[in-house]
């Protein structure tokens, strides 16, 4: 099920005409010209955006296409950022009985004010409760503007919130991020957690901690009334997997853990929202890594080599196929004997892949 079978049976706020793929950082002018035609108003530059306790003008200028918010059940909002290449994830809000969560922040801040003010046109209030699925920036930015919200997290992700700071930053420092500061989570959970929104008249929110995946403290949040899950990272959709600072088998196993849910929508992490055919993707990706690394190891060629030759293979139309290169060296260890979520040197395996790629990956936040 691709966007327009889980999307476009009801209705969107922040959508506009001519939506595309994601332009170099700074050619903000679609997305200008895209959200003016939402909006009464004229488009304020990052800087311009208002202070945290007002709403902020849905039409805060960022780059690329317009994110937009969706519903996909009775209360239950998903928020996709095109094209979902590096740094523009998806979030979620869920409303019921007068409250609000929010799944996931974004990650600069004129974004963050954008999710804010589409979030207050559909919820009554700011949202109590804020969630976040992992501890990468791209999820987790966005915390401080939503100031009156408790941030629920794994144990884990608040660790590596706070031992990552912004050094996301630095990895691309062309990125207008803004004015952020880093919210970690304060309230936290090891194994899963159960929030209740809406009192009487609203719906159960189960949070399950799948182990090592995409990360060591990654969070799924399962709305069983629904049949919809929000996967965070552990699933991509169009986009390459990434779990080179988690595990390739924790990935395979959060997978069935998924699977056993009886999900029938999905909202990944980055890309189009769909349905269970998203769990069979990545596990085809995940299954070929763990093939590559048996027979890297076997014929003693590096991941470097695998990654040139065969290379991303039948995934090579998936944004960002860099990331086969960091990916193997995750199953490498793990064919080694690595324990799943085993500690790697991820700056240099960011670097060799940046030097194998011929510079930065594109990142259009």
């Amino acid at each position: 099920m691709g966007e327009g079978g889980a999307l476009g049976a009801r209705g969107a706020v922040g959508a506009a005409d001519g939506r595309g793929p994601a332009g170099p950082v700074g050619a903000a002018e679609s997305a200008e010209s895209a959200d003016a035609a939402e909006s009464a108003g004229t488009a304020d530059s990052a800087e311009d955006v208002g202070p945290v306790d007002d709403a902020g003008p849905a039409d805060a200028v960022v780059p690329g296409a317009p994110a937009r918010f969706t519903e996909l059940a009775d209360g239950v909002f998903g928020y996709v950022q095109p094209d979902g290449g590096w740094c523009l994830n998806n979030a979620g809000l869920l409303v019921a009985g007068g409250e609000s969560v929010l799944i996931d922040t974004v990650a600069t801040e004129a974004r963050a004010r954008r999710l804010r003010a589409l979030a207050l046109r559909l919820a009554p209030a700011a949202p109590r409760l804020l969630v976040n699925t992992h501890f990468h920036g791209d999820h987790t930015f966005g915390n401080f503007l939503f100031p009156e919200a408790t941030v629920v997290a794994h144990a884990h992700a608040r660790e590596d919130v706070l031992r990552a700071g912004l050094h996301l930053t630095g990895l691309w420092p062309e990125v207008r991020w803004g004015d952020l500061r880093v919210v970690p989570p304060s309230v936290t959970y090891r194994d899963r957690m159960t929030l209740h929104i809406g009192g009487a008249d609203g719906f159960p929110v189960e949070l399950l901690h799948p182990g090592p995946a995409h990360t060591t403290g990654d969070t799924v949040v399962w709305l069983p009334e629904q049949r919809v899950v929000f996967t965070g990272d552990l699933v991509m959709s169009r986009v390459t997997p990434f779990c080179v600072m988690g595990s390739v088998s924790g990935s395979l196993k959060a997978l069935e853990t998924l699977r056993a849910l009886g999900a029938e929508t999905v909202v990944p992490g980055h890309g189009p929202v769909g349905g269970p055919e998203l769990l069979d993707a990545d596990e085809g990706y995940l299954r070929r890594l763990q093939r590559l690394a048996t027979a890297g190891l076997a014929t003693g060629l590096p991941p470097a080599h695998l990654a040139h030759d065969p290379g991303p293979g039948p995934y090579a139309d998936l944004l960002d196929t860099e990331r086969l290169l960091p990916n193997l060296h995750r199953a490498y260890a793990e064919a080694r004997g690595a324990p799943p979520g085993a500690p790697l040197d991820i700056p240099a395996l960011f670097h060799e892949m940046t030097e194998h790629h011929g510079g930065a990956p594109a990142c259009y936040a």
